[in-house]
C-alpha cells in the first residue's frame, strides 16, 4: 500500500472517530511511573496539511452561516472600557506567530512553555510562540485571527483580541495536569479575560499518583474568581461520559456540531456538555502561514471562545458566569431545555452580541408554546340556517333583483329606440 493510500486510510479513519486529527481527539496516556498524563491528541495523524500551507481564498462554511457585519456591530474584541484588546489565553502546542494573521506587535503573547521531556525530564526547547505541532495555531485562529481581504476568506470571531500562548502539550504527551494548572495560574496571572483549553482528561487515579483533580478544579475556581471564562473541548471519543476540565461547572464545556446543527459523530457528549459549535472541516491558520482544514472539538471550543471575547469586551463589567449563560441562553436549541448531546444548542454567535436586557448568570428553559390566551369553547352542531347562510342567500337575491334590473332597463330602451323610429318613419 502506497503512503498516499495510507494517509487516506488515515484520514477516514479520523472522520469515523477511530483516530484522531492534529489535536482533535484528547486523550490521555499511561505515565511509566504509574501516574496517568494525557496528551492533546494523536497529532501524528495530520492528514495532508503541510506547513507552511497555501492559503485558502473561500470563506468557511462555519463562517458562512454568521453575518459577521452584524457580529462584530458592536465590537471585534476590544475591551469598551479601557480601549484594550480582550486578551485570550490558548493553553496547547504552542502558537507561532509567523502566520500573516497572527503576526505583529502583541498580537500573540508568548506565555512561556511548560514542555520536559518523559524520558529525560529536561526542558523542551522552544517558547510560547513555538508549534511545531500546529494545533494550538489552528486554535488561536480560530478565536482571533486578523482578516486578509483578497487573500482567504477566513478570519477569526473576535479579530481584535490578542492571543495569550502558554506551551504545554505537544504530540508526544509531554504535558500533564501538574503542567496544565501551572498554565492556568500562568494565564491568571497575565489578566486573560478568557481561557481555552482544547485537551481533556478522562481518568482519575486513586493511588495518589494522578489524584490532582481537586488540585485542578481549584486553578479553575481561581480563574473564576478573577471572572475569566474558561471554555473547555468536550473531547472525540464519540461516547457518553464526563471529561475534565470540561465537566466542572465553572467551565463551558462545548461538544461538536456539523452542517446540520447535529452532534458529530466524534463528539463526547453527557449531561456535562453546555453547548455545541462548528468541529467538522474546521479551516484556520497554521505555521508559518496559510490555512489547513481540521476536525474535533478542539476546534469547536476557540469558537465558542471567540464569542466569549466578544462578550467580554462589550461588557468587560459582566462575571464570567454572566458570559456563559448569554452564551447558552442565545444558542439555537432543538427543546425547550438542554440535552445531553449538544447541551443548550449550538452557539448563535450573532444572536448572543444582539440580545439585549438584564443577563442572570444561569441559562434558562424556554416557555411552553401557547397558540392562543382565549380558550376555545366547542359550539354544538345543529341544522339550523346560520348568520353567514344568511348573508349569502341575501347576497344572492341583491345580485339577482340587480341583473334583472339592469336586463330591464337594457330592453325598455330598446322597445323606445324601436317604437320612436316608426314613428319617423309614418311621418
Amino acid at each position: 500500500m502506497s503512503l498516499g493510500t495510507y494517509r487516506r486510510a488515515a484520514a477516514v479513519l479520523v472522520v469515523l472517530g477511530v483516530v484522531g486529527g492534529t489535536a482533535a481527539v484528547p486523550a490521555y496516556a499511561a505515565d511509566p511511573s504509574g501516574g496517568t498524563h494525557w496528551s492533546p491528541i494523536s497529532i501524528a495523524a495530520a492528514g495532508e496539511c503541510t506547513f507552511p500551507a497555501a492559503p485558502v481564498q473561500s470563506r468557511p462554511w462555519a463562517l458562512q452561516r454568521v453575518l459577521l457585519n452584524e457580529l462584530w456591530a458592536s465590537g471585534t474584541g476590544i475591551d469598551v472600557s479601557t480601549k484594550a484588546p480582550v486578551k485570550v489565553a490558548v493553553i496547547d502546542t504552542g502558537v507561532d506567530n509567523s502566520n500573516p494573521q497572527l503576526s505583529g506587535p502583541g498580537k500573540v503573547i508568548d506565555g512561556g512553555t511548560l514542555l520536559t521531556d518523559k524520558q529525560t525530564g529536561k526542558p523542551v526547547d522552544g517558547s510560547g510562540v513555538t508549534d511545531t505541532v500546529g494545533h494550538g495555531t489552528k486554535v488561536a485562529g480560530i478565536i482571533a485571527a486578523r482578516p486578509m481581504p483578497g487573500v482567504t476568506g477566513f478570519v477569526g470571531l473576535a479579530p481584535d483580541a490578542v492571543i495569550y500562548s502558554v506551551r504545554q502539550n505537544d504530540s508526544e504527551g509531554n504535558g500533564d495536569v501538574g503542567t496544565l494548572i501551572k498554565a492556568i495560574d500562568l494565564a491568571v496571572a497575565a489578566g486573560v479575560q478568557v481561557i481555552n483549553i482544547s485537551q481533556d482528561v478522562r481518568a482519575d487515579s486513586e493511588d495518589g499518583k494522578f489524584n490532582q483533580k481537586d488540585d485542578l478544579q481549584k486553578a479553575l475556581q481561581r480563574a473564576e474568581d478573577k471572572q475569566i471564562v474558561v471554555v473547555a473541548s468536550s473531547g472525540n471519543d464519540g461516547h457518553e461520559g464526563d471529561t475534565f476540565p470540561a465537566a466542572f461547572e465553572t467551565v463551558l464545556a462545548v461538544g461538536a456540531s456539523d452542517r446540520n446543527n447535529e452532534r458529530a459523530p466524534f463528539s463526547q457528549y453527557g449531561d456535562f456538555v453546555d453547548v455545541a459549535a462548528p468541529g467538522v472541516d474546521m479551516l484556520s491558520t497554521v505555521p508559518k502561514g496559510g490555512q489547513c482544514v481540521d476536525n474535533g472539538t478542539s476546534f469547536s471550543s476557540p469558537y465558542v471562545a471567540g464569542l466569549a471575547a466578544l462578550l467580554k469586551g462589550m461588557y468587560p463589567k459582566w462575571s464570567a458566569a454572566q458570559v456563559r449563560a448569554r452564551i447558552e441562553q442565545t444558542a439555537q436549541r432543538t427543546q425547550r431545555g438542554r440535552n445531553k448531546f449538544i447541551g443548550w444548542g449550538v452557539v448563535d454567535p450573532v444572536k448572543a452580541v444582539q440580545a439585549t436586557g438584564s443577563q442572570p448568570d444561569k441559562p434558562h428553559e424556554d416557555a411552553p408554546v401557547k397558540l392562543d390566551t382565549v380558550p376555545i369553547v366547542a359550539q354544538p352542531l345543529g341544522l339550523a340556517e346560520t348568520q353567514a347562510d344568511r348573508d349569502r342567500r341575501t347576497g344572492t337575491y341583491v345580485l339577482g333583483v340587480g341583473g334583472l334590473t339592469v336586463a330591464a332597463l337594457a330592453g325598455g330602451a330598446v322597445v323606445l329606440r324601436d317604437h320612436r323610429r316608426r314613428r319617423r318613419d309614418h311621418v
